[in-house]
């Protein structure tokens, strides 16, 4: 079936709950830190993730891979995510975490006019448009501010988060061209996390001279968390939905994971309710709703 060039209810509750996972997914993250390199649970994410895959196909008797030109597709899709996050893990060496947030939340607008060139149906419109800028506008009122103990290399920090933007847009695209409605959801999925582990392996080898310090109920749990909620049940909807709708739209929504990361921040760091969090917010909202508003057809 075609996809749907807007997002229903139930899409949108599901895009919803998928962002809270993915927001919740940073604090995770600072928890599987204290026990785990990052990238090398990066690596055992998508290790752990691609065998519950393979499970999951074996137990619906879906073919693992293709032998045609989807496996090449299958193939650049992993490469893609390899590189993200590569340039996500190379670019934290030298910027904030914030910075980072922002830089790689541009993806969307990688997404929606990749779509409005590459794809039919998905247009980007004056509307969608302004919604896009407004969502953009309050993502980055919440991480407003350049640290004091900046140093000259951030920049490079920056451009590597760019780039990382880039690669998760065109990932995305990439993948409704050439791969949605022609094979299964469980497959793109399959792929973008097979075939990245052997690129997040390299990076760890170069990155990361010890890979576990310890090991306790808290690391544990995070990664089981960034394992089979996010990199493998979250990710398998995403694809899902990447399949059925509109990906503009979509990745529109991904505005919210910054914010919800932040609340999260709060709720379970400790972190501090700022201004900019409370005048963010709502323009993340208002974004979304303009992207998504769809005047009725005479």
């Amino acid at each position: 079936m075609p996809s749907k060039d807007y997002l229903d209810a139930r899409a949108i509750v599901i895009i919803t709950i998928l962002t809270l996972l993915w927001g919740f997914n940073y604090t995770a993250i600072k928890y599987s830190n204290e026990g785990i390199s990052p990238v090398f649970a990066s690596t055992l994410r998508s290790i752990i993730a691609s065998l519950c895959g393979i499970v999951y196909c074996l137990s619906k008797r879906q073919k693992l891979f293709h032998t045609d030109v989807m496996l090449f597709h299958g193939f650049m899709v992993g490469l893609l995510f390899g590189l993200e996050f590569a340039c996500i893990y190379f670019g934290l060496l030298y910027t904030d975490a914030a910075r980072s947030v922002v830089f790689v939340y541009l993806s969307p607008f990688v997404v929606a006019v990749g779509a409005h060139f590459l794809l039919k149906g998905d247009r980007l419109t004056p509307l969608k448009t302004i919604g896009l800028i407004l969502a953009f506008l309050g993502v980055a009122v919440v991480f407003q501010g350049k640290p004091q103990s900046a140093k000259p290399t951030m920049l490079i920090g920056d451009i590597l988060q760019i780039a990382a933007a880039f690669l998760w847009g065109a990932t995305t695209v990439y993948i409704k061209k050439y791969m949605a409605e022609k094979v299964n959801p469980i497959n793109t999925f399959l792929y973008q996390l097979f075939f990245s582990i052997p690129i997040l392996f390299a990076v760890s080898l170069i990155l990361e001279p010890r890979w576990i310090t310890e090991i306790n109920l808290t690391v544990g749990a995070s990664l089981f968390y960034q394992s089979i909620i996010v990199a493998f049940i979250s990710y398998f909807i995403w694809f899902w939905l990447i399949h059925e709708c509109s990906v503009s739209r979509l990745s529109a929504f991904t505005f919210f994971t910054p914010v919800f990361g932040v609340l999260f921040g709060i709720l379970f760091m400790g972190e501090e309710l700022t201004r900019s969090l409370m005048v963010g917010l709502p323009l993340v909202c208002l974004g979304i709703f303009f992207v998504n508003w769809r005047t009725r057809k005479v």
